[in-house]
């Protein structure tokens, strides 16, 4: 592993399980979640998200993207959406967490109206805990999604 990627490598590996989420004005809803964090050789971790409806297995959203440590103890996330948002995000990580909130969303012309993301996700042994708060021009910073996974 790349030296400077030591403190990140508790996130490595497939994580599979199930979340569960709210939005202001909709009913909660449950899904089928997937994160990978993958080691390339590079000073970064190449980061996939994958979500899926559980009755019947459709795509609900993707994410892709990279993580990098910046200084000690702090980390960056670069991340694209097919929602029509890029989303940069910078934080903090140690032995077992990473909380990261967004420093920059950029928009296409038609993309989801998304001003603010912030993460943690928490690993304890082969358990992964993510959580998602998000706003949007419409509706302030609101607890989005949480999901609890399991090390494939």
């Amino acid at each position: 592993m790349h030296p400077d990627l030591a403190g990140l490598s508790f996130l490595l590996g497939t994580w599979r399980g199930e979340g569960e989420g709210t939005w202001p004005g909709g009913d909660p809803f449950t899904f089928g979640e997937e994160l990978a964090f993958e080691h390339v050789g590079e000073p970064y971790l190449l980061y996939q998200q994958r979500s899926w409806d559980l009755d019947g297995g459709g795509a609900i959203h993707l994410e892709r993207g990279f993580l990098r440590r910046a200084a000690s103890g702090r980390v960056e996330l670069v991340l694209a959406h097919p929602l029509g948002v890029a989303e940069v995000a910078e934080g903090t990580v140690d032995a077992t967490t990473l909380e990261v909130s967004t420093t920059a969303v950029a928009l296409t012309t038609t993309g989801s109206p998304v001003t603010e993301l912030r993460r943690r996700i928490t690993v304890d042994e082969d358990i992964l805990t993510y959580e998602l708060d998000m706003a949007t021009r419409n509706v302030a910073l609101v607890s989005h999604i949480r999901a609890r996974l399991v090390r494939a």
